[in-house]
């Protein structure tokens, strides 16, 4: 059998980890619990991680990054900005869906008042999340998509809103509704407010200009 490299094992472990959250909480989950659902002895779980709050951020961080690449084809690509921010939705929500023990991780107590270092972690994903979605907002006001006065830096912010109410919804109701199935719900809400007026020509000029295929 051949042997697993130590990024496969790191992976191992925060995946159970996640595992774990979804099912119990934060509060419940040890390092010997974590051992027990990968199959391996605890003492191995400390030749990955020094600590069980290491593997906490290493889950956040890990996850922060795969969203990012997901998100990338929509946040950088190029066409039409409202096409790029339905799918955009539609794609975050179906990620977070197959991630249960994220949210009750993110809204945990554990995380808003008994690790500092676990919240910056978040705080900088969620920062730069929401600055590529304000460029993608500004993308679609240049092409005249979106409304020529909208501010896109609060709209931004409201949308992550949006999302996280949405979430947090979600996993108080134990997952009874299918959070993937939710991204045209928050569409059909967004663009009436997004929508450009008929005849509200496209910017001809910026850094963003030309960015339809």
């Amino acid at each position: 059998m051949k042997r697993k490299s130590g990024e496969e094992r790191r992976e191992e472990i925060v995946r159970a980890l996640l595992d774990l959250t979804a099912e119990r909480g934060t509060r419940e989950i040890s390092t010997q619990a974590i051992a027990d659902r990968v199959g391996i002895a605890q003492p191995t779980i400390f030749r990955h991680f020094p600590t069980r709050d290491a593997i906490f951020r290493a889950a956040l961080d890990s996850i922060g990054r795969k969203l990012l690449d997901v998100l990338t084809p929509m946040l950088s690509g190029r066409g039409p900005a409202d096409v790029r921010l339905r799918k955009l939705l539609s794609r975050q929500l179906r990620f977070i869906s197959r991630r249960k023990g994220l949210p009750r991780l993110i809204f945990s107590e554990r995380l808003h008042l008994e690790d500092p270092e676990l919240k910056a972690v978040v705080r900088d994903i969620i920062d730069r999340y929401t600055a590529r979605l304000e460029e993608l907002l500004r993308d679609g006001v240049h092409q005249g998509c979106f409304r020529q006065d909208l501010d896109t830096a609060e709209t931004a912010r409201l949308i992550v809103a949006l999302i996280q109410g949405l979430v947090m919804r979600w996993s108080l109701s134990d997952f009874e509704f299918p959070l993937d199935q939710q991204g045209d719900v928050l569409w059909r809400l967004l663009e009436p407010a997004l929508r450009a007026p008929q005849g509200q020509p496209a910017q001809a000029s910026g850094p963003h200009a030309n960015t339809s295929d």
